[in-house]
């Protein structure tokens, strides 16, 4: 069961799951923080109850913004707390780039176990190579009292001095069947200028996050922003991030053979925003959209032998080129949340939302601010929606988490099934 409340609403019983969200422009931090608390608390009236987790997104731009888990911890009552400084934010249908801005997603979760961690990257080269080791690194039990449990991550992680693709491969590894979502903050230009958020404390350095185990579903939506052009190919011939050979041919050849097939408008788009996505659901002759992940054309080697591409490759694998544009970014966002919500109706209603979304979108690549969140309340309906926009986003495609870039990825709780 789920309830959005009101002002008016009565207070809830603490069986219920509740999300609200708030966003302030306020030029002082502690200014923002009291905005943002009015707001959640007409949202989800406290009686009492404090929120079980409190998800910040705040702008560099604030002096003392070291202070803002205890500036919380006065304004808002929470149990734990989970954030980062981001150079975009969003909330409430809003979201503010390049300028002061805090926002806040407040959710109440019965029924659910919260279990927050802080990593280095020197703890995480020391993790072994067993499940158990993971376990113990993150103090997060793979075994419940009857049975394997049910994981969702979300993980937020500093992209100067952390391998957050180590730790996303290590969870996919260690909690099989897990949903991972989250990203790496922004608003820094160099180590130590980051800012991260777990419980009372802000930290430099590292990843930090929450695994959530019991009564809520989390379903992730990865819009990695691009549209197919001309046909599927299999890979004949790799060698790590070169691909040389396309369906028995040198690949140079084939692409500019496909190239010359394009109309106009795609030929322009692929000649400044070429993509290649690469299927990831072997066996699988004509994969959906959604189904490939999109990797950078990094160009050609030397020698013009082969292409380079920003994943590692081999043989047997199918790829497509793509292409990205403001048009095609808006319409896989639609396709995707579309198919999201054919998947979700006979189930209970999303109860809050979470968005992590790319620098690269926003306003720069659509030319009008709110774009992706107009988007989500058109299709998905009027959630609590929160987040950043992201130095690299992370998400699933297909049965395994990655590190993406220019995409939105979308976390949407649910109470689970009666």
């Amino acid at each position: 069961m789920t309830e959005k409340m009101s002002a008016t609403d009565p207070a809830p019983a603490p069986s219920v799951m509740q999300w609200g969200d708030a966003l302030s422009t306020a030029s002082d931090l502690a200014d923002a923080v009291a905005d943002c608390a009015a707001q959640l608390a007409l949202l989800v009236p406290a009686e009492s109850l404090p929120f079980d987790l409190l998800f910040a997104f705040c702008a560099p731009d604030y002096p003392g913004i070291e202070h803002l888990p205890a500036l919380l911890a006065e304004a808002v009552p929470h149990v734990h707390l989970l954030g980062c400084g981001g150079r975009g934010l969003i909330a409430t249908g809003r979201e503010i780039e390049f300028s002061p801005a805090l926002a806040l997603v407040g959710a109440r979760l019965p029924g659910v176990t919260i279990r927050p961690f802080h990593l280095t990257a020197g703890a995480l080269s020391d993790a072994g190579p067993s499940p158990s080791e993971w376990e113990r690194l993150l103090g997060v039990p793979r075994q419940g009292p009857h049975g394997p449990e049910q994981h969702h991550f979300v993980v937020l992680a500093d992209p100067f001095t952390f391998p957050a693709e180590d730790l996303i491969a290590g969870l996919d590894f260690a909690y099989a069947g897990a949903r991972v979502a989250g990203g790496l903050a922004s608003g820094a230009d160099a180590p130590g200028g980051s800012m991260l958020f777990l419980d009372g404390t802000t930290l430099r350095e590292g990843a930090v996050g929450v695994a959530l185990e019991g009564a809520l579903e989390m379903e992730t939506v990865v819009a990695q922003g691009v549209r197919p052009v001309g046909p599927s190919f299999m890979v004949t011939r790799a060698e790590a991030h070169l691909l040389q050979e396309l369906d028995g041919e040198p690949s140079l050849a084939v692409l500019g053979r496909m190239f010359g097939e394009l109309d106009e408008e795609e030929q322009e788009l692929a000649r400044h925003a070429l993509f290649l996505g690469v299927a990831q659901n072997a066996g699988i002759d004509a994969p959906e959209h959604g189904e490939y992940l999109i990797r950078n054309m990094l160009g050609v080697t030397q020698d013009e032998s082969a292409l380079v591409v920003g994943e590692r490759l081999r043989a047997g694998q199918l790829v497509r080129f793509h292409v990205r544009d403001a048009e095609s970014s808006s319409g896989d966002l639609v396709q995707m949340l579309g198919a999201y919500r054919s998947r979700r109706e006979e189930g209970p209603a999303a109860a809050g939302a979470l968005l992590f979304s790319c620098l690269g979108r926003g306003l720069g690549l659509y030319g009008e601010s709110g774009h992706d969140s107009r988007v989500f309340g058109s299709v998905v309906g009027p959630v609590p929606l929160g987040g950043f926009f992201c130095n690299g986003e992370i998400g699933p495609v297909g049965d395994a988490t990655y590190l993406h870039g220019y995409t939105s990825v979308f976390a949407v709780f649910h109470p689970p099934l009666d």
